[in-house]
Order: C-alpha cells, then structure tokens, then sequence
C-alpha cells in the first residue's frame, strides 16, 4: 500500500493524462522530446480534429530526471554517468515514439550540449543506440521556442508578457508585445539568454544538501548577470501595469502548487495560474529560510527538489525584482509545446506561428538579441 502511494506521488503530471489515444484516423503524431540540463523529457501528441483549439492533444508523455550536466561546472565535459543515464532515458522515449506511431519527431538538447567538450559524444550515442537524431538548438532557437510554447497564456487584458524559462543550465528572457490588428498578433521585441540555471547555480554551491545560508550569495550572483541585460531587453517598453510576468519552470510550478495547498502535483490546477507578486515573496521567503531537511518536508518539493529550489529561488526572486509588476503567471508548458507547433505546421495541419517564420526560416528577426552575457566568476565558481 505505502509503495503504491509513493509511485502515485513521484508520478510525473502528464502521466496523469487520460489513457492514449489509440486511432489517429491515419493523421500526423507528433512527438516532442527536449534533452535539458536536468531533465529529459518526451511528448506525443495528435492534432485536434473540429475543436478550434490550435495546441495539439497530448497523448503520452515520459520525463526523466538525468542530471546531464551533473559535473560540468568542474569538468566542461558531460560525465560518463550522465551520458548512460541520459542514453537510458532517451532508449525508453524511442520505445514511446515506436508503440504511439509517430510520423513527425524532433529532438533538441540545449545548454549542456552548447558549453560540453564531449557534447558530440551523446549525440553519437544517441542516434546510434536509440535511432534519435539529437540537434543542439541556439539559444536564440530555445527562446523563440519557449516564447511559442507559453504565448496562449498572455492575459488578454495586457499589452505583452515578460516570458522567462529558468532552466538547468540557462535562463530564457523574452520580451513579447501586442500587435493589435495585424498577423500574429505577437512579436518578440527583444530576447536574452542568462548563462544562470538552477543545476549550474547548485553545483556552484556544492550540488547537494544546500544549506539556506546560500541563498543570499546565488541571488547576487544572478542579479549581476541580470544587470547586463535588464535596459537593453526591456528598455521603456515593459510597463509593470500593462505588462505581466510569464513563467515556465520547476520553480514556479512548485511555488504555485504550495500557494494551492497541494499535496501532490495536479497540473490541471497549475497551468495558467495567477499569482500575486505579494503572495510570491512570501512563499521564496519562507522556502530559502529551510534547510535541506526542512525543505524536503514541503509538498509539492520533496528530497529530489529541495536542492534545485533554493537556486531556483534565487532566479526567480532577482526576476521579480527586476521586473516588478503584481501580476504573474504560470506556465507549466514551453519548448516542447513549441516543438509541437513546428511539427504540426510541417505536418500541415497548423496555423502559422504566432510569431511569424521561425527563426530557421526566412522572414522578420524575431526581436532583437541582447549583448552576450558573461559569468563572474566568484570565490564559489
């Protein structure tokens, strides 16, 4: 009984999905797999038939913790240990895309594979042990696609949206504003990659069993990154009541989840949530104020969390303090879901994005790139 109640805890949210669809009238499946700094993680979807909704159905979906750039801070290589687990991982997603049928795939990893010496090295092993053609996206790419991901969620009352993905091993800032009357009604104005994730900013700190006392040097750490960039991405343009923040990550899926009083993870309750600024900073507050153990005992965080958090926080927090509007929103959704779109477009079964060409494709520059930020290294790095 205990061990039932345990795998229905640990179960990721997409596996709470209704059963697969089993016919897909001889249409396009789609399947969507990001190889991240943390986490591999895998959807199919089919695309909806007379319903009006533009984002595909999902159907099946797999996420595995790999910890792919567990080391890469010290090494600039991904460990042997991360390669197995992540080849591990991926040999489950190709048996996913296998039993659903899946016509149209695509792979992406991300900012590991963009700093690895050996990143040619999964890729190898990849296509040669799964049959998974790996491609490491720019981060110009990986914002766009997050951007495409999350865009549904912009409040119709606003003008445009602050969209931000706090990865392992980066984070995605993305400036998108209204373009009333015209197609796509979005645009991007500008858009940064911060070399700042919660897996790179942990291993700066040891890795494991972070202690609270952490929280304050990670903060400064991602303040001054954020300071290379914060006139240039938003300029007069993001106006904090017009404006709302826009985020994608395990930091603020959690965080919503605790403001919920959640004892397990329900996405359906998560996805698109509003959260007050007020209401943020209270629950980062009382969170960074634990230490391991007492993080590990919050819903919703748990042992295999309670490190990557505090960082997480850490992110977050500047963010927030950065771009100070009262109004946020969560997104549990991003590259993937971006992915899916491109898939269903090539498929032809999709509208244009709504962003216009991707930014493979010819066509406008989706907004303009911000300088390249730098690390400072500290005593820490």
């Amino acid at each position: 009984m205990a061990q039932r109640a345990q795998r229905r805890k640990k179960r990721h949210p997409y596996h709470r999905r209704k059963p697969r669809v089993q016919n897909h009238d001889n249409g396009p499946v789609l399947g969507a797999i990001d190889v991240g700094t943390n986490a591999c993680r895998l959807l199919v979807a089919v695309p909806h038939r007379g319903s009006g909704v533009s984002m595909p159905q999902v159907i099946d979906s797999y996420t595995a913790s790999v910890r792919l750039g567990e080391g890469l801070e010290r090494h600039g290589i991904i460990t042997e240990a991360a390669l197995n687990r992540t080849i591990k991982a991926l040999k489950i997603c190709a048996e996913r895309l296998k039993r659903n049928g899946v016509t149209h795939i695509r792979a992406i990893a991300t900012e590991t594979c963009r700093r690895a010496e050996n990143a040619d090295a999964l890729i190898s092993r990849a296509r040669s042990e799964t049959g998974i053609e790996l491609v490491v996206i720019s981060p110009e790419e990986e914002a766009h696609l997050a951007a495409e991901g999350c865009l549904p969620l912009i409040g119709k009352e606003f003008e445009g949206a602050l969209i931000f993905d706090i990865g392992g091993g980066s984070t995605e800032l993305i400036l998108v504003g209204a373009t009333p009357g015209s197609e796509p009604p979005f645009e991007i104005i500008a858009w940064a990659s911060v070399p700042v994730g919660v897996v790179r900013l942990a291993e700066r700190f040891g890795g494991h069993n972070l202690p609270a006392q952490s929280f304050v040097p990670m903060r400064r750490i991602v303040r001054d990154m954020l300071n290379q960039v914060r006139g240039e991405l938003s300029g007069n343009r993001f106006d904090p009541y017009n404006f709302h923040l826009l985020g994608t990550s395990g930091t603020l899926t959690t965080i919503a989840g605790i403001k919920l009083g959640l004892q397990r993870y329900i996405r359906s309750r998560i996805d698109g949530q509003w959260l007050m600024r007020g209401e943020v900073l209270r629950i980062t507050d009382c969170v960074v104020r634990e230490d391991f153990d007492g993080r590990a005992k919050i819903p919703c965080i748990g042992k295999d969390r309670a490190d990557l958090i505090l960082p997480g926080c850490a992110i977050l927090s500047a963010i927030m303090e950065d771009w100070p509007t009262q109004h946020l929103r969560v997104a549990d959704r991003g590259l993937r879901e971006g992915l899916l779109l491109g898939l269903l477009k090539d498929a032809g079964e999709g509208r244009a994005s709504l962003m216009g060409p991707s930014v493979e494709g010819p066509g406008p520059k989706p907004g303009r790139p911000v300088k390249q930020v730098r690390e400072q290294k500290t005593p820490h790095g």
